[in-house]
């Protein structure tokens, strides 16, 4: 079960969770097909987005399973090169500017992604003020291994000098939950993005929320403790 009283700092996945790559994602495919399936070419582009999330999870899961996440790492690295697109302008999810600017300095906020340095830099240009609320980034260049695997997580808490059990991890796919369960943060999973409740649930989330900005009622309502120190 979440405790916001164990809060100190707060770690966030990029797409799905502040961004919304997601419809992003389902528009582009949309496009195409709308020529062939008219008018039900965007629910069958948002079903094929959501069918094809889930296996991939486990894919990469099964790699690190197995003790093989090197090479789920050099699989990831070769399809970002291939199809990773930076998007000209970015889409917050609603909500979310106003989230980590009530955030920005009550916590350690880091953004961890499993995106290029180049896509992280083109997103904070976009938006300086998170830019500026951000204390740490970590991306795939950051860490041997990625997610599912707890590095990310355990990488982004040493850098902002907060004991993982004390973080709190928000993300979209199961890949985030299980980092952060693993790595021993607490894990908020939000629905604005590529993952389903039930394998949120079923992850382990502490929390599930239907958009990332629902995070601030949270803590202000139970009163999350501010970072030692301060």
């Amino acid at each position: 079960m979440f405790d916001p009283t164990r809060v100190q700092a707060i770690f966030f996945d990029l797409d799905g969770t502040l961004v919304d790559t997601d419809d992003v994602a389902v528009a582009r495919l949309a496009g195409p097909l709308s020529y062939l399936l008219g008018r039900r070419a965007e629910r069958f582009a948002r079903w094929f987005m959501m069918t094809i999330e889930t296996p991939g999870n486990a894919f990469i899961t099964l790699l690190d399973w197995l003790h093989l996440d090197p090479y789920a790492l050099r699989i990831r690295h070769a399809l970002r090169r291939r199809f990773e697109r930076t998007p000209k302008v970015y889409q917050l999810i609603p909500g979310v500017d106003a989230l980590l600017a009530e955030l920005n300095g009550r916590f350690p906020l880091a953004l961890v992604t499993s995106r290029s340095q180049h896509s992280i830099d083109a997103f904070l240009a976009q938006f300086p003020e998170i830019a500026a609320a951000m204390t740490t980034t970590c991306g795939i260049q950051d860490s041997v291994r990625i997610k599912p695997h707890p590095e990310p997580i355990l990488l982004a808490a040493s850098r902002v000098g907060v004991p993982v059990e004390a973080c709190l991890m928000v993300g979209d796919t199961r890949m985030d939950v299980l980092a952060g369960k693993r790595a021993g943060a607490q894990m908020v999973a939000v629905l604005c993005g590529y993952g389903e409740r039930r394998e949120l649930a079923r992850a382990g989330a502490d929390l599930i929320l239907e958009n990332t900005a629902d995070l601030g009622w949270w803590l202000r309502a139970e009163g999350a403790a501010a970072p030692s120190g301060t």
